[in-house]
């Protein structure tokens, strides 16, 4: 699978080490910054994940802020992205079985790296339900 893995400079370190992890389970890493851990913005990254998932060079994202929250304010704000902060197994199952989610938003400052590896793998193996979520998921996108 391709993922675009993007992070501010709260998430700097666990992205890349999430990065790392996506690479050895196969997978197709995109990583669109930041590449320090200095002080930058989080709209910027999370709008490069989000355009990467729009215009399908990924078929699923990773943003990794402080909290999660603003990442996934952002990327929200763009047609067809379904950025869910996840911050344990269930949110991480529901996120993707019944949400349809695309883009998976952790908090470095909330979640530590070995529960983010472990919600990382969920959120990625866990399948849409369809069904009467499917239906939900319809209503979602008509709104925009």
């Amino acid at each position: 699978m391709r993922v675009a893995i993007g992070a501010d400079h709260a998430g700097f370190e666990d992205k890349r080490r999430l990065a790392e992890v996506l690479s050895s389970w196969g997978h197709d890493v995109e990583d669109v910054g930041t590449f320090s851990s200095e002080s930058c913005d989080y709209p910027d990254f999370a709008e490069r994940v989000a355009r990467a998932v729009v215009d399908q060079r990924a078929e699923r994202g990773v943003l990794v802020c402080g909290t999660g929250i603003g990442m996934s304010i952002v990327a929200n704000k763009f047609k067809g992205v379904r950025a869910a902060v996840v911050t344990d197994a269930f949110t991480a199952e529901v996120s993707r079985g019944h949400n349809d989610a695309n883009i998976l938003c952790m908090g470095a400052r909330v979640t530590p790296l070995s529960d983010m590896e472990r919600l990382l793998r969920i959120f990625l193996e866990t399948a849409f339900e369809g069904g009467r979520h499917a239906r939900r998921v319809e209503k979602i996108n008509k709104l925009e």
